[in-house]
């Protein structure tokens, strides 16, 4: 039960700083903004684990190698192609497309751990994406048919590369004490590393440094970016590796995978017109969440 309300929480921050990204990234290249939000992110880590003061877990080169990896493929490369996809594409067609994330996550799952599903979670996992789709698609129908090449490669290698990250993290969870904070803070390492050695890179590189790119962003727009990095990354990312130790890949990644649907919730706050189409949809993926947690139980 602790994995899936992890992972449920975890969705809504993450839909909630889509947003957020999708503005802020028309302003910073995505390799620098995932470099910022990420090391915001481990500052606040660090922190977290400063104030629990219960020292720190035995190292065990292994896991923590499998976390650094997990990092620079899910984190370093994944969200950078998210953020790609994000300008690209917009928030409910990169969100949309990224809901093949969680069978992938299970596919792998099963391939590199033997992690099985039963026949009544893949019907959990139809029924959430299936809500999911239904509800993207009828906000974004009449621009379903992409033009952006670049922006659907991106979105597929942010799905592959979330999903073979989630899974090397979720083995290293398996086989270690280490507490889901410090698995996040070596994750959140690995992936900024990753970012900003490429950033350095020249053809990766952009016209202006980061010194630069954060000299000229006005203070309201480096507050925006604080909080979508404290809800969307730092707390993101550590309920996400709660999630993985307490549940299977499958469920984890599913639930994750709901993020579209709390965006009926932002409509309903703007004042937006939600229709008997977008409820169904919630309502279906809601009937397929619920299979997860009856499993559980």
């Amino acid at each position: 039960m602790i994995g899936q309300l992890a992972a449920l929480i975890a969705a809504f921050l993450w839909a909630t700083s889509s947003f957020i990204y999708s503005f802020v990234g028309q302003k910073i290249p995505p390799l620098q903004l995932n470099f910022l939000k990420g090391i915001i992110a481990i500052f606040l880590i660090l922190a977290t684990l400063g104030l629990q003061q219960s020292g720190i877990s035995p190292i065990e080169p292994f896991p923590v190698l499998l976390l650094a990896l997990s990092g620079i493929i899910g984190i370093g490369l994944g969200d950078t192609a998210f953020f790609l996809a994000l300008n690209t594409l917009g928030v409910r067609k990169t969100l949309l497309l990224e809901t093949v994330a969680p069978p992938i996550g299970a596919c792998l799952g099963f391939i590199l751990i033997g992690e099985i599903i039963s026949f009544q979670i893949w019907v959990g996992i139809c029924l959430t994406l299936l809500g999911v789709f239904w509800v993207i698609w009828e906000r974004s129908e009449r621009d379903l048919v992409v033009e952006y090449k670049k922006g659907l490669i991106w979105i597929m290698i942010a799905a592959i590369s979330q999903s073979l990250g989630v899974v090397l993290s979720r083995m290293a969870l398996l086989n270690s004490g280490i507490t889901s904070l410090e698995s996040s803070l070596i994750r959140l390492l690995a992936g900024s590393a990753i970012a900003l050695f490429l950033s350095l890179i020249p053809i990766f590189s952009n016209e202006k440094s980061l010194t630069d790119t954060i000299k000229s962003l006005p203070s309201r727009t480096i507050l925006i970016i604080f909080l979508a990095s404290f809800g969307g990354t730092y707390l993101g990312i550590w309920l996400q590796q709660i999630s993985l130790k307490h549940t299977s890949i499958g469920i984890a990644q599913t639930l994750l995978a709901t993020s579209p649907l709390f965006s009926i919730v932002l409509a309903l706050l703007r004042k937006e017109k939600v229709t008997l189409r977008s409820f169904l949809g919630v309502s279906l993926a809601l009937l397929g969440v619920s299979f997860f947690f009856i499993e559980s139980n």
